[in-house]
């Protein structure tokens, strides 16, 4: 679940057929913001139990914005009903009751979507790093550690006036880089007029557009301080703003040890399914 609920059936590290969402018309992201738990865990398992067409299913992977552990979701800014929410459980009581008994787990939804990519690449072996750009700023991870893991809520700023983010923090990356923080620093523009404008040399917004690259940038070179080199992967929505050449330089300029400096990065479309094959490789490792 990010701006809608996306369902599908996975064999292998592939999705059989096509993904479904839901709601599949109107405002779907407010749509879902204005749900009660309890409705969104029966909206859940009725399109699930209409996905499995009664067929036995061998695990239900699920994935939610914020913070995720031990089949709770402590802390999800951008759906703030989610917080507490104890949603493995309820799955599971909800699935059973509708004559479904999987293995079930709950996943960071950007945590998925790096399981996705090692499933789908190859890499069930290797460290995968991915940063999600859209409404909110995700990082991903495969495999899972213990930990928060909130990459978007790294400290980028120390300028108190950096207030965007949708948890309230000052000087997050998401206060930056997140598109609902990009439409409140720019209320009369949209990100994508604010790049174009950058393009064509509009003084303002090519010092936002700079900024925007650094902030990324900074937030890289910590993790590579703490977690060392490796690809990270860079998708969702706003990924089509990143200009790859200036984002290597700038992450150059921050990370100077040789030990280090074997990252690259890698642009991939957002992909609903590669985030479906995630969710249910998590779901059978955990099982």
């Amino acid at each position: 679940m990010s701006d809608h609920i996306t369902l599908g059936v996975v064999e292998g590290d592939r999705v059989v057929g096509s993904v479904t969402h839901y709601p599949d018309e109107g405002n779907a992201s407010e749509q879902i913001r204005a749900m009660p738990v309890e409705e969104l865990v029966r909206v859940q398992a009725d399109e699930l139990k209409a996905l499995a067409e009664g067929e036995a299913v061998e695990a239900v992977g699920l994935a939610y914005p914020g913070i995720v552990r031990n089949g709770v979701i402590e802390e999800s800014p951008n759906f703030q009903q989610l917080k507490g929410a104890a949603m493995q459980s309820a799955m599971r009581e909800a699935l059973a009751a509708r004559g479904i008994f999987p293995k079930i787990a709950i996943s960071n939804d950007t945590d998925v979507i790096a399981s996705g990519i090692a499933a789908q690449h190859g890499k069930l072996d290797q460290l995968v790093r991915v940063w999600w750009l859209g409404n909110g700023i995700g990082f991903g991870r495969y495999p899972a550690m213990e930990g928060v893991w909130e990459g978007g809520h790294i400290v980028v700023s120390l300028d108190p006036n950096e207030r965007f983010c949708g948890c309230g923090g000052i000087g997050h990356l998401e206060s930056i880089m997140g598109h609902r923080a990009m439409r409140l620093r720019f209320l009369d523009m949209e990100p994508e007029e604010v790049f174009a404008a950058a393009k064509e040399g509009d003084p303002r917004c090519s010092q936002f557009a700079i900024r925007w690259h650094r902030a990324l940038a900074a937030a890289t070179a910590s993790n590579v301080h703490m977690g060392g080199p490796g690809k990270f992967y860079i998708t969702g929505p706003n990924a089509k703003f990143v200009n790859l050449a200036f984002l290597n330089r700038s992450v150059q300029e921050m990370v100077k040890m040789s030990p280090l400096q074997g990252y690259v990065f890698e642009i991939i479309e957002k992909s609903d399914e590669i985030a479906v094959v995630g969710a249910v490789v998590n779901a059978l490792r955990a099982g």
